[in-house]
C-alpha cells in the first residue's frame, strides 16, 4: 500500500535526523516536519459551528484530470498492495488493501470507503465554511498529500462518520499515534483550526506517541 509504505519510510527516516520547524523547513519543498506535540501547539484554536453545512458544499469523487478515473479509483489504485485490476471506465475490481484503522487486509474494493481524513462537516466547523467552492472542492479531492485520503473498512469509516479525535479514535491501538499525526497534518496542511476539547484530546494524544512525527506540505 502505497500511503502506508510511505508514512513507515517518512517515520523511519525523520527518526534518524533532525526535525525542523516551518521556519526551518527546506523552502525548495516547501515541507514542515516535527514532532506530534510540537504540531499540536500550532493548530489555531477557534470555536466550531455547523450551521449552513451540506456535503453537497464540497463536490468529490471528480476526474480532475480527465483520465476517466475519479478521486476514489484513484486512491484504491494507490493503495492496493498488488496491482489493482481496473476495468473498463476506470472500474477497480480487484487488489489488496491494507485498512490500517483496523488492522484488516481487504480484496474487495467494496468493502472499502475513501475517507477524509478530517470528514467533510469538521472541515466545515474548523473554517473551510468560509472558503470558495473551488477550494472545497479541491480539499475534498486531495490527492496531493498521502494523509488527506485513506482507504479502510466501511466498518471503521462508517464508526468514526464525523467525530474528531476527542470522541474517536481507530480501533487499532497501534494506529493510534499515526492517525493522530495524520489528522494534525491535514489539519495543517489546510489551515483548520482546533476548538478546546479537540485541542486537548490531540494534547493527551501526543503525550503518549513520543517523537512521532509530523511531516506536512501547506495546501496551494
Amino acid at each position: 500500500m502505497i500511503k502506508i509504505a510511505l508514512r513507515g519510510l517518512t517515520a523511519a527516516a525523520l527518526l534518524t535526523v533532525p526535525l525542523t520547524t516551518p521556519a526551518a523547513a527546506d523552502p525548495a519543498r516547501h515541507v514542515a516536519s516535527m514532532p506530534l506535540a510540537a504540531a499540536v501547539d500550532l493548530l489555531p484554536i477557534a470555536a466550531e459551528s455547523r450551521d449552513g453545512y451540506q456535503r453537497t458544499a464540497f463536490k468529490h469523487w471528480i476526474d480532475a484530470d480527465r483520465d476517466s478515473c475519479n478521486t476514489r479509483a484513484e486512491v484504491l489504485i494507490a493503495e492496493s498492495r498488488i496491482p489493482a485490476t481496473v476495468e473498463a471506465g476506470c472500474k477497480v475490481t480487484a487488489g489488496e488493501w491494507y485498512s490500517y484503522y483496523d488492522g484488516v487486509t481487504v480484496t474487495a474494493p467494496s468493502g472499502l470507503d475513501i475517507d477524509h481524513m478530517v470528514p467533510l462537516a469538521e472541515a466545515w466547523d474548523s473554517g473551510a465554511s468560509a472558503w470558495t467552492a473551488a477550494r472545497r472542492e479541491a480539499y475534498a479531492n486531495d490527492l496531493d498529500a498521502d494523509r488527506s485520503l485513506v482507504a479502510v473498512t466501511a466498518k471503521t469509516n462508517r464508526s468514526k462518520a464525523d467525530q474528531d479525535p476527542a470522541d474517536w479514535l481507530p480501533p487499532l491501538t497501534d494506529a493510534r499515534c499515526t492517525y493522530t499525526a495524520d489528522w494534525v497534518a491535514t489539519k495543517l496542511r489546510w489551515q483548520l483550526t482546533v476548538d478546546d476539547r479537540e485541542r486537548t484530546a490531540l494534547t493527551g494524544l501526543a503525550e503518549g506517541c513520543g517523537q512521532q512525527p509530523v511531516e506536512y506540505k501547506p495546501a496551494p
